[in-house]
Order: C-alpha cells, then sequence, then structure tokens
C-alpha cells in the first residue's frame, strides 16, 4: 500500500514538474531581435525600432519575440549623437543568436568599419537571422560584412553613390525610403526608421498586425497630416 502511494505521488510530481516545464517553455521568448548601438548612433535609428517592437511583442501573437539592444563595445554605456544616454542588454562579446540584427547609423563611421570584432558579430549572426536590418549609414557595416552583395539595398538619401562606389556588389537604390531584398531591409534612417521598422514587422508577422501596431502608437495619425501625394512615405 505504501508503495503504491509512493508511486502516486511520484507521478503527481512529474506531473507537475511536466505542467511547469512546458508552461515556462511556451512563455519563453526565443526569437531575438537585436538592435547594435555605438557611441555616436543617431537616436532615432535605434528609438523607433525599439518603440516598434517594444509595442508588438507586449501583444499575445508576437510574444515569442523580445528586443535586446546590443553594444558593439564591451562598455554596455552608450552615448547618441543627439545626447541619449542608455545602458545595453547585451554586447557583441555575448553568445547571442538572433532572429533579426538591425544596424544604426553615425556620422562617422570609419571606425566602426574597421572594427573586425564588430563586422565579424555581423556576420555570425547573418549565418542564421532570419533577417538583417539597417537604417541609414549602417548598411555600410552591413555591406563590410557582404550581407548585401547581390542584393538591392539602400543607405541616406544622397549617400547612394558612395555606398556603390564603396561596396560595388550591392545593387544600390536611389529615391526609395526603405528597400526588401531576400532577409534583407534597408532604409535611409531618421524619421524613416518608423516606416522601416514597421515592414520589418509585417515580414515577422502580417501586414493587419503592423497595422494595428502603427494604430496603437498613433503612428497612423500622421498619415491625415499629409496630402495623399506627400502620404506616399508612410505606405
Amino acid at each position: 500500500m505504501r508503495n503504491r502511494i509512493n508511486k502516486i505521488k511520484l507521478l503527481a510530481l512529474i506531473t507537475v514538474f511536466s505542467i511547469v516545464f512546458v508552461v515556462s517553455t511556451a512563455n519563453a521568448a526565443p526569437n531575438k531581435i537585436g538592435i547594435l548601438v555605438f557611441d555616436g548612433f543617431l537616436t532615432s535609428d535605434v528609438t523607433a525600432p525599439v518603440e516598434v517592437f517594444g509595442a508588438a511583442i507586449k501583444k499575445a501573437r508576437f510574444s515569442s519575440y523580445e528586443v535586446v539592444v546590443i553594444s558593439a563595445t564591451i562598455n554596455k554605456a552608450v552615448r547618441s549623437e543627439e545626447g541619449l544616454s542608455i545602458i545595453a542588454d547585451k554586447t557583441i562579446y555575448d553568445d547571442l543568436k538572433l532572429d533579426v540584427l538591425l544596424v544604426p547609423s553615425a556620422y562617422e563611421m570609419e571606425g566602426f568599419l574597421k572594427n573586425k570584432e564588430l563586422i565579424q558579430f555581423i556576420k555570425k549572426q547573418n549565418q542564421s537571422a532570419s533577417w538583417m536590418a539597417s537604417n541609414c549609414s549602417g548598411a555600410f557595416l552591413l555591406g563590410e560584412a557582404g550581407v548585401l552583395d547581390g542584393k538591392n539595398a539602400t543607405t541616406w538619401a544622397g549617400g547612394e553613390k558612395s555606398l556603390s562606389k564603396a561596396y560595388p556588389k550591392i545593387k544600390v537604390q536611389s529615391d526609395q525610403n526603405v528597400v526588401i531584398d531576400t532577409k534583407v531591409i534597408t532604409s535611409n534612417g531618421g524619421p524613416v526608421s518608423y516606416q522601416a521598422a514597421f515592414a520589418l514587422l509585417a515580414k515577422l508577422s502580417s501586414e493587419k498586425f503592423s497595422d494595428e501596431i502603427s494604430d496603437s502608437i498613433q503612428f497612423n495619425r500622421l498619415k491625415n497630416a499629409f496630402s495623399p501625394e506627400q502620404n506616399r512615405w508612410l505606405r
């Protein structure tokens, strides 16, 4: 009798642990959206996708994702060009496997382009990530890592010739706010970083869900501020 009771208790414990494991696994956020930062980054290149994806992950259908801000140096404390100080969640030296990596820009990119560890980090993530993305001159980092070879891409408005000259394998597009190719989204950056973030969100979920998040953060209200012709950049 005692053995039978013990067996029942053991089975009960196994059942409880199994339920806890299943629930914790279901609630986990295995898909990481990594947003790179470094001293001198242009603020909206980072804050736009943080706001868009930060709002999205609060919804049940996108809760399997999490946003991770990643410093390009060992120092997690980073300051933007406009003076915004932030503390990154991780650094490029941490063991990370990202579903998405988004690269911002700075006015001075040369030092970052020569940072072999940073370029190697981008190359490594590109091997397994579902999407790679850049805003503004962040395209030069993706170009240096070979991510954009043979693909359509853009950079800041007016910087297209520089990108094409530096990386002739890229099919550089002009007069386009956001360019989408296989596994890659690039944009002009600045306020257009919102448009790029919503385009990427649509690829990760659906156009309907992307529109829902756009409405939830009241970004759609901007559409009423312009004529239909002026409004094309928001589409």
